[in-house]
């Protein structure tokens, strides 16, 4: 039965998720929004000669596979063991290093097998598919190679193992190392093991490199990496974009209908993503993603933004479903887009002001921003001044209801305040008191509408008395401090009302599909912060442990658990919890000065 103990490999162009014995499952091309040529991990219908829409490397009478990656790499090295004792080794990657003064990361996928011990004999099976599960990809071969007609462009897989034995699916002797390139459509130049040795060692550096420019906490040192590299990877480094997660229609809870496509850059994940990495010092990420916030706001040209876009930056995700597939556990549907792209979600404004006043400020960038920036970023705020008090799909998407969502007005008054904070840096004193004036309005209408006065406590809508996770984000954009009376009678209705043991509903309210059957993970790690800033540090450092012993082999998780068994549900790598991993490790862990 498929879980998610799933291994991803990326370049962040490209990426696959390798289950724990060598098998690619998933992965899509030429980027991660596009059509799986690896879609097994979602059940394909129909017959076919071999397994559709997967890479598997295996060995004639396998008993065992050993995965483990390469010290601070998403470089995955696969030990298979056979009966009688042959032993072979398993390196797969996707291509990222400098070359020529650009950053060489095409649309490919390699593997170097090599045999360690005795006689094992090697099956590859090779079939991409097409058209979303629909059909096995078109192949012709050569000497040297195969190429797979996919669309909208062909790969070539160049290699030399035997080009008869891949298209067969038989096994046999592995006496040497094999490699194989799966990539762009022409000659492979040079020798291919000579090359792919050296982009192996080539990849390998660059990431140890990236790595190392990290600051990070001292505790939790192996997770943090972990989740960093994961983060890295769910950035489209050609645009910018930063994908929710790898995956599309992992279910949230078994046979829930709760399946949806997290393929697309959310300015919301994005926004929480940039935050958790800037507090390591990746500024690479930052940087790259505030040039496709640009070009986003200039296309409003000052009108709505959208939740979420392509990671080209196309507006236009229409949800449909892809019938050749039966699903997670044939727990479909699989959607293909997300209709949330539509909703109205004025979070969003915030979000866009919030990631980019560091630009203002960083001596570090490349690129600070300047008065013309400030100028496009006004138009942003005057959106979120005019929507701060009207209703909204809020930060959950809700399908079918909206209300006056308290985080998403908050969000507003962010937006307001820190254009404020950015003007007084540019010496524009007037637009600096514009921005303040608004940003003190709204704060005051939000303490009175959003105010819960039978509970002295704020609620998560305009009027109502519900309560929602988010919440728990008043003192992280600053609203309010941690001390604040008003939030510690929020937090503890919160806490009372949508904590389930060592979980943290999103919300308790049934929703368009029912009541919440699993745990949201990055609500949880917001309860570790609130409890650790409520002075409960100890509560928050065995939740936090907790949390750990969730992770996947990979050391990363997926967006939900089930709050009675703790199973992983949902789409991965989630970033938001990639995001809670780091930002509690960050505040929980003891300083370095702790060791001097």
């Amino acid at each position: 039965m498929a879980d998610l103990s799933l291994w991803p490999v990326g370049n962040c162009q490209v990426s696959a998720l390798v289950d724990g014995a060598a098998g690619f499952v998933w992965g899509c091309a030429p980027q991660v929004d596009g059509d799986p040529l690896f879609c097994a991990l979602l059940s394909p219908k129909g017959e076919a000669e071999l397994p559709r829409g997967e890479w598997r490397l295996s060995l004639e009478n396998q008993v065992s596979a050993e995965t483990r990656y390469l010290r601070n790499t998403p470089i995955l090295a696969t030990r298979l063991t056979d009966a009688d004792g042959g032993v072979a080794e398993i390196f797969d990657f996707c291509p990222r290093f400098e070359r020529s003064g650009r950053m060489y990361r095409p649309v490919a996928f390699a593997r170097i097998v090599r045999p360690l011990a005795g006689a094992p004999r090697l099956r590859v099976a090779l079939n991409p598919s097409t058209g979303w599960g629909a059909a096995d990809a078109e192949r012709t071969s050569g000497t040297n190679h195969v190429r797979y007609l996919l669309k909208p462009q062909p790969l070539r897989l160049t290699t030399d193992a035997p080009v008869g034995r891949i298209l067969d699916g038989r096994a046999f002797r592995l006496e040497r190392a094999l490699h194989f390139f799966l990539g762009p459509d022409e000659p492979f130049a040079g020798n291919v093991a000579q090359t792919l040795a050296t982009m192996l060692h080539e990849t390998s550096d660059e990431w140890r490199r990236w790595v190392r420019g990290l600051a990070i906490p001292l505790e939790w040192q192996h997770v943090v990496i972990r989740a960093a590299i994961a983060l890295k990877l769910c950035q489209h480094e050609e645009t910018g974009a930063i994908v929710a997660a790898l995956t599309t229609s992992i279910p949230e809870a078994p046979n829930s209908g709760r399946n949806w496509d997290y393929r697309y850059c959310w300015i919301r994940d994005a926004y929480y993503t940039v935050q958790a990495l800037n507090r390591l010092g990746a500024l690479d990420v930052l940087e790259a993603y505030l040039g496709y916030l640009r070009n986003i706001v200039d296309e409003a040209r000052g009108g709505q933004i959208q939740p979420l876009y392509a990671v080209s930056g196309e507006a236009w995700l229409e949800e449909t479903e892809a019938e050749a597939l039966a699903g997670f556990r044939s727990m479909g549907p699989v959607r293909i887009g997300n209709a949330a792209y539509h909703q109205v979600q004025h979070d969003a404004y915030g979000q866009i002001v919030l990631s980019n006043i560091q630009a203002f400020i960083d001596e570090r960038l490349l690129r600070k921003a300047d008065n013309a920036d400030f100028a496009a970023l006004e138009k942003v705020g005057e959106r979120a001044w005019a929507m701060h008090d009207q209703p909204d799909a809020g930060l959950w998407e809700y399908r079918t209801r909206s209300a006056v969502h308290t985080y998403s007005s908050v969000m507003c008054w962010a937006a307001c305040d820190r254009l404020a904070n950015a003007a007084e840096m540019l010496g524009l004193d007037d637009r600096a008191a514009l921005w303040r004036e608004r940003a003190a309005a709204i704060r005051a209408h939000i303490e009175e509408a959003a105010w819960y006065a039978p509970e002295k406590r704020f609620a998560a809508t305009f009027g109502g008395g519900d309560l929602d996770a988010s919440l728990l984000q008043l003192v992280d954009m600053r609203f309010l401090s941690p001390d604040d009376p008003r939030f510690l009678a929020t937090f503890e209705a919160v806490e009372k009302g949508l904590r389930r043991g060592d979980h943290m509903l999103r919300y308790a309210a049934e929703d368009d599909f029912g009541l919440p059957e699993t745990a949201f993970n990055f609500c949880t790690f917001w309860l570790i912060e609130a409890l650790h800033l409520a002075g409960r540090r100890d509560e928050a450092r065995a939740l936090y442990e907790t949390m750990l012993k969730r992770l996947t082999p990979a050391g990363l998780l997926s967006e939900d658990s089930d709050f009675a068994t703790g199973e992983l549900w949902g789409n991965y790598p989630q970033t938001y919890s990639l995001v809670g991993l780091i930002n509690c490790a960050v505040l929980l862990s003891r300083p370095w000065s702790a060791i001097r």
